[in-house]
Formats: structure tokens, sequence, C-alpha cells
């Protein structure tokens, strides 16, 4: 047994050295490096692909329309005119945080081989029903300020709900990360936008 075996893993070596000899001379030899190149490349880009579980895709999946619609509100206020200068500041900051961070999740999604669409029946905290955003669009001056505000902060205390559940559940570490920033950055946002709302 021990004799048989003794062959096989002989054999076994000579076969390997042969391979090694045909790879190592000619003219072959310089595509093979880039073939094993490649190949290891692809390990590490499966696996960062399969390193994520059902409330990452969720957090994506929920969190992109939720930036969409605060993008969009956002662009509503950027387009009024005779909007107190914090607010169409705020509108900016958020619209350029939230902007590309669409981008981030999207790709995400698309690299874990996930839809980018939310399945339906899913309910996301804080988002505004178009009756609501109706308003926002028709509303002008101090009281359309004021609408953003208190429509964003609704907005905000939806996405930190979301953040937070990912914070929890979550297992890939950039969107960890990511939901960690957006609950820090959405609640120091809800404080300041209730500051401004009280002063207008």
């Amino acid at each position: 047994m021990n004799k048989a075996l003794t062959i096989s893993a002989t054999a076994l070596a000579a076969v390997i050295a042969l391979a090694g000899c045909s790879t190592g001379s000619g003219s072959g030899g310089s595509s093979m490096p880039g073939m094993d190149h490649s190949s290891g490349q692809a390990m590490p880009g499966a696996s960062a692909a399969a390193d994520h579980n059902a409330p990452d895709t969720m957090f994506a999946q929920g969190m992109i329309p939720h930036h969409a619609q605060a993008v969009q509100m956002s662009e509503m206020m950027l387009k009024k005119p005779g909007i107190d200068a914090k607010v169409t500041a705020l509108a900016s900051r958020i619209k350029a945080a939230q902007g590309p961070e669409i981008d981030r999740m999207t790709g995400w999604l698309r690299d874990w081989n996930e839809s980018t669409q939310m399945p339906g029946g899913h309910a996301m905290s804080g988002m505004l029903g178009d009756d609501e955003l109706k308003k926002l669009d028709a509303a002008t001056g101090t009281e359309a300020a004021k609408l953003f505000l208190t429509q964003m902060i609704a907005h905000h205390e939806g996405a930190v709900e979301m953040a937070n559940a990912e914070v929890r559940g979550g297992k890939n570490p950039e969107a960890i990360k990511l939901a960690k920033d957006v609950a820090a950055s959405q609640t120091d946002e809800i404080k300041e936008m209730k500051g401004l709302l009280a002063a207008l």
C-alpha cells in the first residue's frame, strides 16, 4: 500500500515538474504568469462579492431610493428663489453627500450580483408620498423652507433607523462603515435642521 502511494506521489511530482518545465520554456512562459495573476485576482473579487448578507442587500436597496428622494427634495429647494441661505446651503450639502453614496451602493449591489431594485412590499421609514413632494414643490419662501426642514428631519430619522439596522445586522465592512457614517452625519444634520426650523 505504502509502495503504491509512493509511486503515485512520485508520478504526481513528475507531472508537476513537467508542467513547470513546459511553462518555463518557450514563448508560452510569458503568458502563464499573466494567466495566473488574473485567476488570482478573480479569487479575492469572488470572495469579496460573497462577503455580504441579506441586511447588507436590504440596506443598499432601500437606501438608494431613500437617498434619491433626499437629492430630489434638495434640488427642489435649490431652484426656489428667496430661500434662507442656511437652508439652501444645507440642501447643497445633502445633494453633494448623497449623490456619490447612491453610486457606491449601486456598485456594491452589482458586485454582489444583487438587484439594484428593492422587492415590493418593503416600506422605507421617512419616505415622502407623492402628495407631500407636490406640496414641497409648490411651496415658496419661508413656507417652503419650513416644509423642507420638517420633511427632511423625518426623512433623515428614517435613514438613521435604516443605517442602525445595518450596523446591527450587516456583514460587509464597507456597507457597515457607510451605515455608521450615514447615522452620524444625518443625526448631526437633524440637530442642525431643528435649530434652523426654530429660527425661521
